[in-house]
Order: structure tokens, then sequence, then C-alpha cells
């Protein structure tokens, strides 16, 4: 009997199973490896928003514009603001560090995402930093001056969706055209 339960021993320590896997502990989780991002020289370079993000550049930008002008009109009891006011908070807005935005890549096509924007799946990468903050202030101080602060107020006071249309979805808009993105399916319990 000595020589059998020896043999076993020296047998489970070789061949690796044996006493871990019968004392309960949890079977190994399957690893997952989710890549960065493949950024191109034009997205990892250049000073200006590459074309394929500018849609969710505007609505990004149009909902912290929002945000912004909202949180001020709360602090003087929802009534609207004086040009003076409503101009520092348009130039705040865009002068913010934009940091909580980056780029991920989402079934091959990059996003971008960020507060405003359409949720992602959990199994992404986000790559923020970098060029990005720069480029959606860049694009926002664009906005305001192209439309003027108080087009852009009085489109705010007309609801966000009248504030997406101005900046984003109008003829000239970076999302003219375009269809609305399905919002992305969510994942499963087990998944995660």
């Amino acid at each position: 009997m000595r020589a059998a339960l020896a043999a076993w021993l020296v047998l489970s320590l070789l061949g690796g199973t044996g006493a871990e896997d019968t004392c309960g502990d949890p079977p190994a989780a399957p690893s997952r490896s989710v890549p960065a991002p493949q950024l191109s020289p034009e997205e990892r370079l250049s000073p200006h928003m590459p074309e394929s993000l500018r849609c969710d550049a505007c609505h990004a930008i149009a909902f912290q514009i929002e945000e912004q002008l909202s949180k001020a009109e709360r602090k003087v009891g929802k009534k609207a603001l004086k040009e003076s006011d409503y101009i520092e908070v348009l130039e705040r807005s865009c002068s913010q560090d934009w940091e909580s935005y980056g780029v991920l890549e989402l079934d091959g096509e990059k996003r971008l995402s960020g507060p405003g924007l359409p949720r992602q799946q959990p199994l992404s990468v986000l790559v923020s930093g970098g060029p990005w903050p720069g480029r959606l202030s860049k694009l926002c101080h664009g906005y305001v001056g192209e439309q003027g602060e108080g087009r852009i107020y009085g489109a705010h006071r007309r609801g966000p969706a009248a504030l997406r249309q101005l900046l984003c979805l109008g003829d000239k808009g970076p999302c003219a055209g375009r269809k609305e993105r399905p919002e992305p399916r969510k994942a499963l319990q087990n998944e995660l």
C-alpha cells in the first residue's frame, strides 16, 4: 500500500495533476488579449482631428458645452445667462483638459470614447491623452468661432437636440448624411 501511495504521489507531482486540482481551487480563468488600436500616422501625428472621428468629436463637444451651460444656469436659478457669462462658459468649455476622451477600436472601426458618447464594449483598450485633448479643444474653439457664442447659446436654450443639430448635423456638420450608429450591444454577465 505504501508503494502504491508513493507512486501516486510521484506521478501526481510529475504530471502536474493532483493535490492542487482536488483541493477546491477554482479552475484558471481563460486569458483574453485585447490589443490597443493601431493608429495611422495621421491619427498619431496630425494636429487635426481625423475625418473619421469628427462626428464622434462633435457629439463630445456638444455634450460638454451643454453640461457647462446647464451647470452655469443652475447657479443662477435656471434663468438665461448674460452674454458675458455664456461667453465665459463657452471659453471654459473649450479650454478644459479633455483628458477623459480617447480613441478605441470597436469591430475594426476606430471610435472616440468618453462622456456623452455611446458606451463601448468592456473589452476594449482606450488610447487617451496624446493628441486627443488638443484636437478636441481646437475643434471646440473652431465651432464657437464659426457658429458664434450667441447662436450656440440660443441652440442650447432650445435643448440638447438643437445644439447637436447646429454643431453636428447641419448641412456642413461632421455628421451630415451619416446614419446614427446603433448603441453597441451590452456584454452579458458571463462575458465580463
